[in-house]
């Protein structure tokens, strides 16, 4: 490796080691590129491991735990209140975070893909200069711009207030604050609130928008809806936050619109409107790359962007923003380099929202399809009846199947309720294979599941009617 003036020579550069990055990085070095990775951070795994997803997910399956052991008590099974261990919570966390990373780095060594820390700025359209690395140059044939996003700040509440914090900040878990604004009702922010939530927090969300998490089907949010009513202190639509105060214990905050919070002192608030992309950190205009709304790097259906040396993935080309979306872009990306027939044209993505209970939807929802004036035939049904549900006293969820009207294809699967992420692969290969609804009907599910649900209202789908219980 050459130090100093003299660049470091690869054949391809990907400048960001998250789900894209390393992804790509990996189906390359498998095909025989020579493959390099500059990342920031002092492993692999990018925010999506370090401070996002993979942490998040850890509390609320903790979060889960407290739930269920007092939803235990009307089955007769009693565990007396819960008591937390902040920093116990916090090691494990790491510890998982730590697992995967050493894991992540093996495989790279394994692949012998080079990677490199440091921060990457384009110099032209062939060199980057680094930051805060042994090397300070780096020359390629090739490059892949996968350095993701950041949340979303907003003017009126600076996050240099200690009180005022993003996703990131919620993460570390340094105390449970005693009441907590939560200013988003996406899906972050929902997370996270239900984390403080089942922790002790006294939570507040507002929105904008005249629901939480606006975009999504209103019938897989109603019964989330109604949960978090009883867990939160209040949820606020169609209402945002126009200042906060520095007061002795906390911050006081002023508000307008429709449904204006009881409450206006907390211990803490979390900002989670969003998330933009970092594209305004790399000097692109030093490499020709152009940028469109927003900031995301404007790519072809190839993924490449307006200079022919470099392409782009993940959260930085737009929405969606997820992992999974990044890495399978990466993975047809490295195939297409690789000289392979590959082409990155899903006919849908998963998207889950990870609170309790899940929402998991893929394809086309029957609000999308209402907007675009497209004719579909939907079926939906409650889990009252399901025998696993009912085990489980978690009956509030509901399945839903949107399908072309003349040919009964399925256009959409829809999901919520427990273990809802888990299932919502069986909707995606009926979409991505051009499934009909009889292809589902006709495949046996297990009994008793709450899968077996797909098949039931795949079933209605061909034969309108009343389905047994199960």
């Amino acid at each position: 490796m050459v130090v100093g003036e003299f660049a470091h020579e690869t054949d391809l550069l990907i400048i960001g080691g998250g789900p894209g990055g390393y992804s790509a990085a990996f189906k390359a070095a498998g095909h025989g590129i020579q493959t390099t990775i500059v990342e920031s951070m002092d492993a692999l795994g990018g925010i999506c491991l370090h401070r996002g997803c993979i942490p998040s997910k850890t509390l609320l399956y903790m979060a889960d735990l407290i739930d269920a052991a007092g939803s235990a008590e009307q089955m007769g099974i009693s565990f007396g209140r819960p008591t937390f261990d902040l920093a116990k919570i916090n090691e494990w966390k790491q510890k998982v975070i730590d697992r995967l990373a050493r894991g992540l780095g093996a495989v790279a060594k394994k692949l012998k893909v080079e990677v490199i820390k440091g921060k990457a700025d384009f110099e032209d359209s062939r060199h980057v200069v680094l930051e805060d690395s042994e090397v300070k140059r780096i020359r390629f044939k090739r490059a892949i711009i996968a350095t993701g996003s950041r949340p979303v700040e907003l003017k009126d509440l600076p996050l240099d207030n200690d009180r005022v914090i993003h996703s990131s900040g919620a993460l570390r878990l340094d105390r449970v604050p005693k009441s907590l604004l939560v200013v988003g009702g996406g899906y972050i922010g929902l997370e996270l609130g239900s984390v403080a939530a089942e922790l002790g927090s006294k939570v507040t969300v507002v929105e904008m928008l005249g629901s939480i998490l606006p975009g999504v089907d209103a019938d897989l949010v109603k019964p989330l809806a109604k949960r978090l009513g009883n867990l939160f202190e209040q949820i606020s639509v169609e209402t945002k936050v126009t200042g906060i105060k520095k007061a002795k214990n906390g911050v006081d905050v002023s508000f307008e619109g429709k449904n204006v919070p009881e409450r206006k002192a907390f211990d803490q608030i979390l900002v989670a409107v969003g998330r933009r992309p970092n594209s305004d950190l790399l000097n692109l205009a030093a490499a020709n790359v152009e940028t469109r709304e927003r900031g995301f790097i404007k790519v072809d259906a190839n993924l490449r962007t307006t200079n022919p040396r470099i392409w782009a993935i993940g959260d930085i080309i737009g929405e969606p923003m997820l992992a999974h979306k990044a890495m399978a872009e990466g993975r047809v990306l490295a195939d297409a380099l690789a000289g392979k027939p590959a082409v990155f044209d899903p006919r849908c993505i998963p998207a889950v929202v990870y609170t309790d209970p899940e929402i998991a939807w893929a394809g086309v929802m029957e609000h999308e399809a209402k907007a675009a004036n497209r004719n579909v035939a939907v079926k939906k049904m409650q889990w009252l009846a399901s025998g696993r549900a009912m085990s489980m006293g978690r009956t509030e969820g509901l399945t839903k199947v949107v399908c072309d009207p003349e040919t009964q294809q399925v256009l959409g699967v829809g999901l919520v309720g427990v273990h809802a992420g888990e299932m919502i692969a069986e909707g995606v290969l009926a979409i991505e294979m051009g499934a009909v609804a009889a292809d589902i009907a006709l495949s046996i599910h297990p009994h008793p599941t709450i899968s077996e649900l797909m098949g039931e209202v795949a079933e209605q789908m061909m034969t309108p009617g009343a389905t047994a219980p199960h």
